[in-house]
């Protein structure tokens, strides 16, 4: 007989990703006893719910300790991430580090803005929605700042119709947005530091690339033409 815990890891399954403000989303997110239930039946196969406040979707990903085994020993299956190569990669982390860390800071000041003395110890001022904060990039600006280092036009074209394809991001004309796995995917207290102090700290000193909020951005941009996705990091289960 089917139960809503059940029902909630095959729609997981099914359809990779589901918002936050899906109603047995938010059960499983506030419901402690349900929640065990779930997260029970998915270590029995290795798997486990990933989710993070400050993301709108929630997702599967496999067990650390689980990975060994399905993608064999650590120095090959590193390299095999959704079939993505070493500038795919690099890609992938620019834009996250473009899109998410810019869009963290702004939920967290939104939260501190918000709150107001009347209800500070009341209740919780409840973190913006990253539809709300989430800025887009755009994809002009991005191939004029790393496309020599990204593999020139055609191989950041082809790298972004894959990453597209997997749901990191989404394309609107010449924008980039955040697509449901980008903020669920990358392990934000360990990459921030290295980001900003390491590979990308010459960004971060410099103008943001030019952007376009998420929720502003034209619908006339779905009209253009689209990327051909190429063939087909905590590891999803699509």
């Amino acid at each position: 007989m089917n139960d809503d815990a059940q029902i909630l890891i095959a729609r997981l399954l099914t359809h990779q990703t589901l918002r936050r403000d899906d109603k047995m989303v938010k059960r499983a997110l506030s419901d402690d006893q349900f929640r065990a239930e779930i997260d029970k039946r998915l270590l029995e196969c290795g798997l486990k719910l990933l989710d993070n406040v400050y993301a709108d979707h929630v997702t599967l990903a496999l067990h650390r300790n689980v990975e060994p085994k399905i993608f064999g020993a650590k120095d090959i299956w590193q390299n095999n991430n959704f079939g993505l190569t070493r500038d795919g990669v690099a890609l992938l982390v620019v834009l996250w580090a473009q899109i998410i860390l810019p869009k963290r800071q702004r939920q967290e000041t939104h939260q501190a803005i918000d709150v107001d003395q009347s209800d500070m110890f009341d209740k919780d001022n409840p973190i913006p929605r990253a539809e709300d904060t989430s800025i887009g990039i755009s994809y002009t600006a991005l191939l004029a700042d790393f496309g020599e280092k990204l593999g020139k036009k055609t191989r950041m074209d082809m790298n972004l119709g894959l990453l597209s394809k997997l749901g990191f991001i989404e394309r609107r004309g010449d924008v980039i947005l955040e697509g449901p796995l980008l903020d669920l995917l990358m392990d934000t207290d360990v990459l921030k530091e290295r980001i900003i102090n390491g590979a990308l700290a010459d960004v971060f000193k410099r103008a943001p690339l030019a952007a376009a909020p998420r929720r502003h951005v034209s619908e006339a941009a779905n009209d253009e033409p689209a990327l051909d996705p190429a063939t087909d990091t905590d590891t999803p289960q699509a």
